[in-house]
């Protein structure tokens, strides 16, 4: 098995145990607190309207908003990570039909790698900092994912018209 098969099975797995761990943490630690926060804020902002307390309102759906922005990071984080890395294993599979040498295969396969990994870790920092360092780790993780596969489509093409 190639160094470049090797490393996008073993980084894929690795990757798939951490997104199910992180997964795993936040349902059973994290997820009903979230959920809280949630229904209370919508709660509190019917309420208010009811009452026709308008400054309320917008207080209570600015926590809303806060609240499922953090939630829906959270668990974006999960399910990238689990997503990213099950492409990884599928590739990996078929990294050895590229029509490249294998030192550009290893290093389309670490590109891919570390793209999977700052994408999901990109979006999770967007949970605690609303900056734009966070946003640009997950851009370029993306970015990175989204070459590196058109790279290897290309060299899938390339070594399929050379067999």
């Amino acid at each position: 098995m190639s160094r470049s098969r090797r490393l996008l099975l073993f980084g894929g797995i690795v990757l798939m145990i951490l997104g199910m761990s992180y997964g795993l943490w936040y349902a059973v630690f994290a997820e009903h607190q979230a959920l809280d926060r949630i229904g209370g804020s919508l709660a509190a902002g019917f309420s208010s309207a009811a009452a026709r307390n308008s400054t309320a309102v917008d207080a209570a759906l600015g926590q809303y908003r806060e609240a499922k922005y953090v939630y829906d990071r959270q668990v974006d984080v999960h399910s990238h990570w689990i997503g990213l890395a099950m492409l990884l294993v599928i590739l990996g599979f078929a990294f050895d039909r590229l029509g490249f040498s294998e030192s550009v295969k290893t290093l389309l396969a670490w590109g891919l790698l570390l793209g999977a990994f700052l994408f999901p870790l990109g979006v999770f920092l967007q949970s605690f900092n609303h900056a734009s360092f966070p946003r640009a780790v997950a851009i370029a993780g993306s970015a990175l994912v989204v070459a590196c596969l058109a790279c290897a489509v290309f060299g899938i093409a390339r070594g399929s018209a050379t067999r």
